[in-house]
């Protein structure tokens, strides 16, 4: 239509031809970005341009393919159209890269003659953590630029900077300045010289050594954990190294084909799309406003204290720990510089920027003084809600007018904890996940009084600090913690049954999970749980006599299973002898269970508590599950999450497989959810479901 804005946008800066992509915000490469690029190639080519400089407008040169295209009958031109084009142009097509070059971004500048880039632009092929190859020719044109190296950049996916990428040879320089103006001035000056495209150097491939390759691979793969496209990249990468040109772009197309058809594919781009909608908070007034944070307070230098003004720190913004002690306070500062030294040790963290993060932590044991001083507040202190609603109430007393108090909790009311102030509207929930300081869930609990203001400034300092923010509502454990908790009873039965806990854990670990269920409670320390049974009055056979057995887990170097001084797990003979004495005494005879049998008694009793949990509002969407399972409790991110577990499964036969288990075991738990009933009755599924409530 007349009017309308290109999409890549044609300049001309005298013999030098710009083609400025233009589809903010991240210039993905549409039907209509591809389309254009074509024309401009073509007409630079008519007018006599000596060199084409190939540009993103706004903050970034591609993020690549549009992934919502996928799945979709393609629109010629292919992205390999463009290519070739590329590649068959007299006029040398200099790729001038700033912000993020990613996925077919990087691909569209590795076809190009030369690139050049920003300082700090980022380059990389993502790919992989999407659950496919690069299709348009990056397993194959990367390796003959800069060899081997090419094999850890794809199959990690992560991304380098793009001074990194001139020492590996794939960007020819850093253009300091206005990088369209630079990147013109280096096409004119260079527009002579002899160009050799990537398709074409073999110097970087040549001497291919199969078993450094492999080795190479293998200990790049070694804990994707039954993900497959890292698999699919090695394959292609290796085609690179050993056949023509062509024959490895076929290797590739039939890798991303495969791949990206598939279920772990599917998983991928899910939680890839869940997490950008779980940010969103659909009821939220549109003219509500986050409070100006220059100065965070946590009360508390404990370990989930020390790590959330960590991630203060890491992330710019000041932050003050106040502690009881001065001893306590020094040792949870101590605990934070321990963990930062810890990581300029191994190369991850300069001593410069080690020493910038210090100095925006400090810590006092003057609460009034502190907290007076704070724009918000997070509570951090152990899990007991008379000693939370007394801190609330000296909070309540001396935080300035329109301040936000937090609470780190995993499982209280923030109901309850907001009645011990005179602000209920301004206390909210953020519920970091251990260690708090590398873990990127925050739950952020709204109250029932919980106002815009709160939500929206816990929601801001969340990302800020680098943490993805999912609001939930509030009930006893929230979301994560209220699902996870209905597996334990199904757990204990498996074990009576003919389990061991070696068992469970590894048919979990299979399925992806970094760590089993009951590995997990010995990491986290098996008192914890008993000491949550004591409070609400519940018993669990095998854990309660693991516990009273003296077995804590790896702080005591023995739970559900021994540890060495490595903290190792070694299958246990005590626990073994623990479980087999108490089925004989509850006459549990035993069995053998299938692997398929404990992956669905595990997972199910989430799923049901799931749909619960939708159906009183306490999430959004089944999505914010997902994200939430995927980024706090270790559900590995090609598998989905619970709930797209169940819609892959089909909601009929979890319905079916829920009535089965309930009747079989006597888990009244385990009757499926009415949500379940009513979509299964429908042919629906959590991916289709609109929010039958609010948080």
């Amino acid at each position: 239509m007349a009017g309308e804005q290109p999409f890549v946008e044609h300049a001309r800066d005298g013999d030098v031809h710009v083609l400025r992509i233009a589809n903010p915000p991240v210039n993905t490469l549409r039907t209509e970005v591809r389309a254009g690029l074509l024309d401009g190639i073509k007409a630079a080519a008519r007018e006599g341009a000596r060199a084409i400089v190939l540009i993103g407008s706004g903050r970034n040169y591609s993020a690549g393919a549009e992934m919502t295209e996928f799945g979709k009958p393609r629109k010629p031109p292919s992205l390999p159209e463009v290519f070739d084009a590329i590649e068959q142009s007299r006029i040398p097509v200099i790729a001038a890269i700033h912000g993020n070059a990613l996925g077919g971004g990087l691909e569209l500048a590795l076809a190009c003659h030369a690139r050049v880039a920003a300082p700090g632009a980022q380059v990389g092929l993502p790919e992989v953590k999407r659950g496919f190859v690069p299709g348009a020719g990056g397993t194959q044109r990367l390796p003959r630029l800069i060899g081997m190296e090419a094999l850890r950049l794809i199959v990690s996916g992560d991304p380098v900077s793009a001074e990194e990428a001139v020492k590996l040879g794939f960007v020819d320089a850093v253009l300091q300045g206005d990088l369209e103006h630079a990147a013109v001035a280096w096409a004119r000056e260079h527009a002579g010289d002899r160009f050799v495209l990537a398709k074409n150097r073999t110097d970087k491939i040549a001497g291919y050594d199969a078993t450094k390759f492999d080795d190479a691979a293998k200990k790049l793969t070694a804990r994707s954990r039954g993900q497959e496209s890292p698999k699919g990249c090695v394959e292609s990468v290796r085609a690179a190294f050993t056949r023509p040109f062509e024959d490895g772009l076929n290797v590739e197309r039939e890798q991303f084909t495969r791949l990206v058809q598939g279920e772990q594919s599917q998983a991928l781009r899910h939680i890839f799309f869940g997490e950008r909608e779980a940010v969103r908070i659909p009821d939220l007034p549109a003219d509500a406003r986050a409070a100006t944070v220059s100065k965070l307070v946590v009360i508390g230098g404990g370990t989930m204290g020390g790590g959330i003004a960590m991630s203060a720190a890491n992330n710019g913004l000041p932050v003050t720990i106040v502690e009881t002690s001065e001893d306590a306070l020094q040792k949870g500062l101590a605990r934070c510089e321990a963990n930062w030294q810890r990581t300029v040790s191994s190369g991850r963290l300069s001593q410069a920027e080690y020493e910038k993060r210090r100095a925006l932590l400090t810590g006092t044991t003057d609460f009034g003084k502190a907290v007076g001083e704070a724009d918000l507040v997070i509570e951090a202190v152990y899990e007991n809600m008379e000693v939370k609603k007394e801190i609330f109430g000296r909070l309540d007393k001396v935080a300035r007018p329109g301040v936000v108090l937090a609470s780190n909790t995993s499982t209280l009311s923030i109901d309850e904890i907001a009645s011990a102030t005179k602000r209920p509207e301004l206390v909210v929930g953020m519920h970091f996940f251990s260690p708090a300081n590398v873990m990127r869930l925050l739950e952020n609990v709204k109250g029932t009084k919980s106002g815009p203001t709160a939500i929206a400034t816990a929601t801001e300092v969340g990302k800020r600090i680098g943490k993805l923010p999912v609001l939930v509502g509030n009930c006893d454990g929230f979301v994560g913690n209220r699902m996870t908790g209905k597996r334990g009873p199904q757990i204990e039965k498996l074990l009576l049954e003919g389990c061991l806990p070696q068992d469970i854990d590894r048919v979990m670990e299979a399925y992806g999970m970094a760590m089993g269920p009951l590995a997990t409670g010995d990491l986290a320390g098996l008192d914890i749980g008993a000491a949550v049974r004591k409070a609400r009055g519940t018993v669990a056979p095998v854990a309660d006599a693991v516990v009273a057995a003296g077995r804590l887990g790896q702080k005591t170097s023995k739970g559900y299973y021994d540890y060495d001084e490595n903290r190792k797990r070694i299958p246990s003979k005590e626990v073994e002898q623990i479980i087999l004495d108490l089925a004989e005494k509850m006459q549990v005879r035993r069995r053998k269970i299938e692997d398929g049998e404990i992956l669905e008694r595990v997972l199910l009793p989430m799923v049901n508590e799931g749909a619960r949990i939708l159906e009183e509002g306490i999430a959004y969407r089944a999505i914010d599950i997902d994200v939430i399972f995927v980024n706090g409790f270790g559900w590995p991110a090609f598998r989905g999450g619970p709930m797209f577990f169940a819609d892959r499964l089909g909601l009929k036969a979890v319905r079916d497989k829920l009535a089965h288990y309930a009747e079989a075991t006597g888990d009244r738990n385990l009757q499926p959810a009415a949500l379940i009933e009513q979509l299964a009755k429908e042919g629906g599924s959590f991916a289709t479901l609109k929010g039958p409530g609010k948080v």
